[in-house]
């Protein structure tokens, strides 16, 4: 049984900003991060923040949506219908481009209809919800799942869960480019390769097409392995005609007992961090990212000089619900987005 919202006030009716308008990536910025354990070891990191990349469409939400965006509007779509959870930072950026672009929404939520600071911005935004209960939800993969949603909202453009598939993975190559104009800036003139968490894949398949073989692509998996993520980044380098090859890049484990699980030393770690640094970070993909490379970097994985493009997927719109989840709790809890 699904459950549907529709909220108050519908999406937008005519485009309020044009194709060529969402086509530029906005300005981006890279920080030198400097902390004790990069210090002690010589590792140097800079952090590439695509979470001041937009106030809504923060993170790498940006790079993956633009694709679709261009290829819904493009085609005439009037509709975007996608998948998530009910802390999706997928689903809050997908809700505020409909708005923005005036285009409708629809989010299929997990789970049982709850209010938390993200589902209500999806309201505020005008996106219609249904929540497809855990079996429903599960269901997405089956074969059945998309055409009986696209008969049920014809014309409406899929949007695959995460904003990823190769659509989302090609909007993210072009930050390989950019990067090369902001090393200058660091002091540096090259690098030795990039670190970021790993939910989907997708935009660390994006930047090893990017990169083309030229500098590895580490990924801190935010899920466990029986995710296998492996063979997703290696579906979306096929499709893109650049298999992987040795090296190209590698995944290393930092999912902390189960994807949206966090604990006392993380949450300790990511509050002395950003004490540190005044960087913000998120317990789901980016805390746990930067703690797993800290693991690496303490453990010789990086040799002394080293230098490493740390990329901060954004995110942060879910702290919010970890005030509410995390506040006074001692163990393990979770954030399931």
């Amino acid at each position: 049984m699904f459950l549907t919202i529709v909220p108050g006030i519908g999406a937008a009716t005519g485009f309020k900003a044009t194709l060529a308008e969402m086509l530029p990536l906005p300005k981006l910025l890279l920080q030198p991060l400097a902390l004790d354990w990069l210090a002690r070891t010589d590792v140097r990191v800079a952090v590439l923040r695509l979470d001041l990349t937009d106030s809504e469409l923060s993170g790498n939400k940006w790079c993956k949506l633009s694709g679709h965006l261009r290829r819904a509007i493009g085609t005439g779509c009037q509709q975007l219908i996608s998948v998530g959870g009910p802390h999706s930072n997928h689903l809050h950026a997908l809700a505020a481009a409909g708005k923005r672009f005036g285009l409708q929404t629809i989010g299929l939520l997990r789970g049982h209809a709850q209010e938390t600071p993200t589902v209500r911005d999806l309201l505020k935004n005008g996106m219609q919800l249904h929540w497809l209960g855990y079996a429903g939800y599960r269901d997405r993969y089956q074969p059945g799942f998309w055409p009986s949603w696209l008969q049920r909202y014809p014309g409406s453009y899929p949007v695959p869960e995460g904003g990823g598939g190769l659509t989302g993975a090609m909007g993210c190559a072009p930050l390989v480019k950019h990067l090369a104009s902001l090393l200058s800036g660091v002091g540096w003139h090259d690098y030795d390769g990039w670190w970021l968490a790993a939910g989907t894949g997708s935009t660390l398949a994006g930047l090893v097409i990017g990169e083309r073989g030229c500098h590895p692509v580490f990924g801190a998996l935010a899920g466990p392995a029986s995710h296998r993520i492996d063979q997703q980044v290696d579906r979306l380098l096929a499709e893109a005609g650049q298999p992987a090859n040795p090296g190209s890049y590698q995944l290393y484990d930092a999912c902390r007992a189960g994807f949206g699980r966090f604990d006392d030393p993380l949450l300790q770690f990511m509050t002395q961090t950003e004490q540190a640094s005044g960087i913000p970070l998120e317990p789901v993909y980016t805390a746990k990212a930067l703690l797993a490379l800290r693991h690496q970097v303490e453990h010789g994985r990086f040799a002394p000089g080293s230098r490493l493009v740390f990329v901060h997927t954004g995110g942060l719109q879910g702290r919010r619900t970890l005030q509410c989840v995390a506040g006074g709790i001692a163990g393990s809890s979770s954030l399931h987005p």
